[in-house]
């Protein structure tokens, strides 16, 4: 517990360090987070945590830059989270938890900090083989994952999967899953690349580049089609993951670049589709922290593995600008704050 730290009964309050957006920045390269401190303390079905590890995502640089409308300033930011709690209910004092939330550090103050206050029923048991670090870069693509499949159906082993945007944190979050379950997975990528990540079979890849998606989908599956298609990219594959669905398929969509798609509404009801939008903003700390027990056993056992976190990755919170831009610059690493 940092020197900071005084816990009181029955709750504690704390002066915590906090990366704050004072206002809504222009561009990714005009965010300029501050580090100051904040006295907080909790309710009593709150918790107090002390933040060992907080990963930076890509919705933390939108929100900053006006693309979220419902984004609140000043606030502190992030969304994810590992720590120890320090204060709260019994029997949650000195939990190693972790957690992630649409709310926290959008509409409310979040976990780029030294402390967090949350729900008690948002935490999560902190796998034992996880790392600090790790265990906070689970968080928004592995919720959003397996949110999706949860709404669209868990894939199973007789099916198939096919993942556009493969190689990014939510594609793999999504091979990782549905080859855990035992389905197939086929991969699409925007140029020629062996699939980067963790996986529980192997993956077959496509290059969009050169290869059309839809007739390599079709020879792939004897002409029948993906039974599911986790669709990250949005719009750009609309088309191709459509056509690429089999009879009874489901097509789950998570990010739009242009809004507006052609639909064609008869093959969609000929072929007895489901299309399903998935919004992880949209999940409260307590709903992601449902989600994510739901993933612990796999992580425990192996069949899920975090994201790998590269020592050049991990950031202080005094150097939150760096590790802002290294997100907005689409780095492949998961970046991570550190207090």
């Amino acid at each position: 517990m940092s020197s900071e730290t005084k816990t009181t009964n029955p709750s504690a309050s704390v002066v915590a360090r906090c990366v704050r957006l004072k206002a809504k920045a222009e561009t990714p390269a005009e965010v300029a987070p501050v580090v100051e401190r904040h006295p907080l303390s909790r309710n009593d079905d709150q918790v107090l945590i002390e933040i060992k590890a907080a990963a930076v995502n890509p919705s933390d640089i939108k929100a900053a830059t006006g693309l979220m409308p419902y984004a609140v300033f000043p606030r502190t930011s992030g969304r994810d989270y590992a720590g120890v709690v320090i204060d709260g209910p019994a029997g949650t004092i000195g939990r190693e938890v972790f957690g992630s939330s649409g709310d926290l550090g959008i509409r409310r103050d979040g976990t780029h900090a030294t402390h967090l206050v949350v729900e008690a029923d948002a935490i999560v048991e902190k796998p034992k083989n996880l790392s600090w670090a790790e265990a906070a870069g689970i968080g928004v693509p592995f919720v959003t994952a397996i949110e999706g499949f949860r709404r669209a159906g868990m894939p199973e082993k007789h099916e198939t999967v096919l993942v556009f945007g493969v190689t990014g944190k939510v594609g793999q979050a999504a091979v990782q899953i549905a080859s855990w379950r035992g389905a197939r997975v086929i991969g699409v990528a925007r140029k020629h690349e062996a699939y980067p990540g963790h996986t529980n079979g192997p993956v077959e890849m496509i290059d969009s580049s050169t290869t059309d998606v839809v007739t390599r989908v079709r020879e792939l599956t004897d002409g029948k089609g993906v039974n599911i298609v986790f669709n990250t990219v949005g719009d750009p594959y609309f088309q191709a993951a459509h056509k690429s669905l089999a009879l009874r398929g489901r097509q789950i969509l998570i990010s739009a670049i242009d809004r507006i798609v052609q639909f064609n509404i008869l093959e969609f009801y000929r072929g007895q589709h489901t299309y399903v939008g998935i919004d992880s903003l949209g999940l409260s700390s307590i709903a992601s922290g449902t989600v994510l027990r739901e993933l612990v056993p796999g992580f425990l056992s192996g069949h899920l593995r975090p994201f790998p976190i590269k020592p050049g990755a991990i950031h202080l919170l005094e150097d939150a600008k760096a590790a802002f831009i290294a997100v907005a610059g689409s780095s492949r690493h998961r970046i991570i704050l550190r207090p």
